[in-house]
């Protein structure tokens, strides 16, 4: 399983035109037809910064009594991002089957995110524009640094409603794109109906746990940075290439980028006993082969081809 991070389909700094989107979404694909030849593949992928745009005009649409909610905004946006995923693989393999779906998936109703509520989401403001909103349109909001911002709860991913039939479709030999932004988070109501709610699940969790129910062997989770860094931010920063869950969680990482990531790969692996790995998207390939990325496994190295077995200076750890 691929997990594809948001900047795959627009940089930072780029804006959020549909045209930039397509051709990034054509590069990404092209990094992960190697894979497609020789692995059934299931991708998924980031969806933020396209929600933050879709959050805004549903807001701005005076002929709206209420904005969308958050639920069917990431619907919207898996249509959208997996149609042109979709487009792109088929382009690049023809003759292959691919499918992309809208996923829900399933959190607790007693979650603890919901009383708490911690993501972050769309546009920043001041404190009384933020406070003035939050009155209006029944908002929680936060500071976020200087500035003012909405908050939606992050509860844990369940599991994914569709896993069945995404399993049905990759028995068939079908590419399936899926989960996409973490799936549409919904909870299981006392009538028993799945019913939506305004929150964010983490993609990459929701990625980990799709991966396990699926039986995943590897769960690469992509962005566009080479490795894990312990130390990061700082002048003796270096790449962790190998690591054991233990030992990279004992790593000081990033809470609101890199932390999620490593807590979504230590998990599969520590559930399924496989490989697990962060790093660049055009290194898809070179990562499965052991040569790129931080690959991370119950022991702390990796024996597919390529493996480097570095010496460790860290119980656990590879560098």
């Amino acid at each position: 399983m691929a997990a594809l991070g948001g900047n795959a389909l627009l940089e930072r700094g780029q804006k959020p035109d549909a045209a930039i989107q397509v051709q990034n979404a054509a590069r990404a694909v092209a990094a992960l037809v190697p894979l497609a030849g020789e692995h059934e593949l299931v991708l998924t992928h980031g969806n933020g910064p396209q929600v933050g745009v879709l959050a805004l005009q549903s807001a701005s649409d005076p002929n709206l009594t209420t904005p969308y909610p958050f639920d069917v905004l990431g619907a919207q946006t898996q249509g959208m991002i997996g149609y042109w995923l979709l487009q792109a693989l088929q382009n690049n393999l023809p003759g292959r089957q691919v499918s992309a779906i809208i996923n829900q998936t399933l959190v607790s109703a007693a979650d603890p995110a919901f009383s708490n509520p911690t993501k972050f989401i769309g546009e920043v403001y001041d404190e009384e524009r933020a406070n003035q909103l939050a009155a209006e349109r029944g908002w929680t909001v936060k500071p976020d640094g200087p500035k003012w911002r909405r908050v939606v709860g992050s509860p844990r991913p369940e599991r994914v409603v569709e896993t069945r039939l995404i399993r049905l479709l990759l028995n068939s030999g079908a590419i399936v794109v899926c989960a996409g932004g973490g799936g549409v988070p919904v909870i299981r109501n006392e009538d028993g109906h799945l019913e939506g709610v305004e929150a964010v699940v983490d993609k990459d969790l929701t990625a980990s746990v799709l991966a396990q129910a699926l039986d995943a062997d590897v769960l690469m989770i992509l962005t566009d940075v080479p490795h894990v860094l312990r130390g990061f931010g700082t002048d003796d920063a270096e790449p962790i290439l190998r690591a054991t869950p233990a030992a990279i969680r004992r790593e000081d990482l990033p809470a609101g980028s890199m932390g999620p990531k490593v807590e979504a790969a230590c998990r599969f692996v520590e559930l399924t006993g496989d490989m697990a790995a962060i790093g660049r998207l055009d290194d898809a390939q070179t990562i499965i082969e052991g040569k790129a990325g931080t690959i991370i496994t119950p022991g702390g190295d990796y024996g597919g081809p390529g493996d480097l077995r570095p010496n460790s200076s860290l119980p656990g750890f590879s560098h």
